[in-house]
């Protein structure tokens, strides 16, 4: 829905050149849609990460750095759109000097986001696994393997198209008549839309839904297997509640319970 709308205020903006108005909202609409992709594959490194190494994944100080990286995306988001609108209303050498860094940063904390899973995961392979209580924990559908796959390749098509944004905006301004090969609308296509298009594909198609799923209340038991954890479904309601100590040695009558191996509850 962001693509098509940027992709209209550009065709708008295309027809009526002198709108700043329209400039202001379709550079805006160009610079945030891809936002969601980033943070989306960020979060299914973060999952892979918690699902092999628990003791660090599951981490407090790791789970606040990865809220607080979240966090600082939204507010870089706002500091380049206060930046590229002020741009637009001020021929302030020095003002536009600060905005242009102002956007630097912006496009340098992008890329720094869409390259991040693609340490997270060579860490996940590379890192030895000593001290943890299980091999892998499971979560979702499809193999380890095509999760690990599926996320390293969209990270480097995202880094890709970020790299690309920082490159060319870091480069120094030429003439409108003496334009650069990365001002052709080629690359402006390809490596924003067509590289955003292709991710966006690969999540539908690999069913990242269902291959990412995690049980809900998942973060306050740490886990992605479920343990500690029982559905209820009185009432109409469809809920998962925990597990306390009493509930495990009790029944709903108050009489004690025995449960065997395979978790399932018989009478004493």
């Amino acid at each position: 829905m962001a693509r098509i709308v940027a992709n209209v205020l550009r065709i708008a903006w295309a027809t009526r050149q002198t709108n700043i108005r329209l400039a202001i909202a379709a550079q805006v609409f160009v610079a945030a849609g891809v936002l969601i992709l980033f943070i989306l594959n960020l979060i299914y490194a973060q999952r892979i990460l918690r699902a092999s190494h628990p003791r660090l994944g599951w981490s407090r100080p790791l789970s606040y750095t990865f809220k607080a990286l979240y966090v600082v995306v939204g507010l870089t988001l706002v500091i380049v759109i206060t930046a590229s609108v002020q741009s637009f209303h001020t021929l302030n050498p020095n003002t536009r000097r600060i905005d242009r860094n102002l956007q630097l940063y912006g496009a340098s904390y992008l890329t720094f986001i869409s390259f991040l899973p693609l340490p997270i995961l060579a860490y996940v392979h590379l890192a030895p696994r000593r001290g943890q209580p299980q091999p892998v924990e499971p979560f979702g559908k499809g193999s380890w393997i095509a999760k690990s796959l599926i996320v390293g390749a969209a990270a480097a098509l995202l880094t890709l198209g970020a790299g690309f944004r920082l490159g060319t905006s870091a480069m120094p301004p030429r003439p409108i008549f003496s334009p650069a090969w990365y001002h052709h609308k080629a690359c402006f296509y390809i490596f924003n839309f067509g590289i955003e298009a292709v991710v966006a594909y690969l999540f539908l198609l690999a069913r990242m839904d269902q291959r990412f799923y995690v049980p809900d209340g998942s973060s306050k038991v740490r886990t992605y297997s479920g343990n500690g954890y029982s559905s209820g479904s009185e009432k109409g309601q469809n809920i998962d509640k925990p597990i306390n100590s009493r509930e495990r040695q009790e029944g709903s009558d108050g009489e004690p319970v025995k449960v065997p191996l395979e978790g399932k509850a018989v009478l004493a």
